[in-house]
């Protein structure tokens, strides 16, 4: 049987006025007519306060709950802080609690999910990465074993592949173990001055023979021209701005250019690495700076990396307080944006 509020209101408001009238009736000099004014204003009084106390102090809250409880059902964890008063009614505290708690506990439960995810991935991806050099270099090697040893051009040219195949191995696993100390914060930065104008072109020299294959043209634009001093660890910028422009070189368009910018800020500079290339899709970019991420795998492989590059200039980045961003347009290039901090 279903009980409202006035209902149950009324019931008890009767069960006093009875008692209560019951009760007067005892008294000496009590008359018919005072009984039934006392009856009826009592019923009156009693019913509204208890209809008060029943609607708005426990039913809105029991549907509050119950408006809680549908929430947590369809994941609706959404919820502002200004909502969470302090209030002394227990059934709106056991309710701000319930769902703050669960609220919480929920998205605990979907980040350790993510995180769970994001393992088995990344196993699979490393399971993938290390098998490719290690059977390419087994294969060649076994080759020789059974018998192509005795020819000298055949010994020398799958010698030399399966060492292109180690050494690839080798990068894999050193920038595997370079993520890894930066996310744990193994690896501490050693701020100092860095002119990034003349560790660019030093960059640029490093890369001249890669940016001729492909007929790149380097440039270096700075706002105002001249020095470009910075506080960094010149160790690991090197790492960035190598990492970000061989890119740029690679995946940017044959006989192209790659364009490294400074622009003077208050406090700053900005540092932009852009190139004129075919760009990244949409739908790739935020994922890019993911752990062996690849756009075009194909093409990645044929160019070489071990997938991580971008990852660990996300992490260095991190570490220098700064955030990497990425623009492109199909067919119209690529950049990549940072900022660092003025030297004292």
């Amino acid at each position: 049987m279903f009980f409202s509020p006035r209902l149950i209101a009324f019931l008890l408001a009767g069960l006093i006025s009875g008692l209560t009238v019951a009760f007067l009736a005892f008294v000496e000099g009590v008359t018919r007519s005072m009984l039934f004014v006392v009856a009826v204003s009592s019923l009156i009084t009693s019913f509204f306060l208890i209809l008060f106390a029943i609607e708005i102090l426990v039913f809105r809250e029991v549907n509050k709950l119950y408006k809680t409880i549908h929430k947590l059902r369809m994941r609706d964890f959404s919820f502002s802080r200004s909502t969470i008063v302090k209030s002394n009614n227990p059934f709106r505290k056991l309710n701000d609690e319930i769902f703050v708690y669960v609220a919480r506990k929920q998205k605990e439960i979907e980040e350790l999910r993510r995180l769970e995810q994001f393992r088995r991935e990344f196993l699979a991806d490393v399971s993938h990465e290390l098998k490719t050099p290690v059977f390419a270099a087994q294969g060649f090697i076994h080759t020789l074993i059974d018998g192509a040893i005795d020819d000298e051009k055949v010994r020398d040219k799958f010698l030399s592949k399966a060492a292109k195949s180690l050494d690839g191995l080798d990068a894999l696993v050193k920038d595997l173990v370079a993520l890894s100390q930066l996310e744990t914060g193994e690896i501490k930065m050693n701020f100092g001055t860095v002119d990034l104008y003349q560790m660019t072109l030093e960059v640029f020299e490093q890369l001249e023979n890669t940016a001729n294959t492909r007929r790149t043209s380097l440039k270096i634009k700075a706002n105002p021209p001249g020095s470009v001093l910075v506080k960094a660890d010149p160790q690991r910028i090197a790492q960035v701005m190598t990492n970000l422009i061989e890119n740029a070189i690679k995946y940017g368009s044959e006989g192209g250019k790659v364009q490294v910018s400074f622009e003077e800020e208050k406090k700053q500079y900005a540092v932009q690495v852009r190139d004129n290339g075919p760009g990244i899709p949409p739908e790739h970019l935020n994922r890019i700076f993911e752990r062996f991420y690849r756009v075009d795998k194909s093409r990645s492989k044929e160019r070489g990396g071990t997938g991580l590059g971008l990852a660990i200039v996300k992490h260095i980045l991190n570490a220098h307080k700064s955030k990497i961003t990425v623009m492109s347009k199909l067919d119209k290039g690529t950049s990549f944006s940072f900022k660092l901090d003025k030297a004292d």
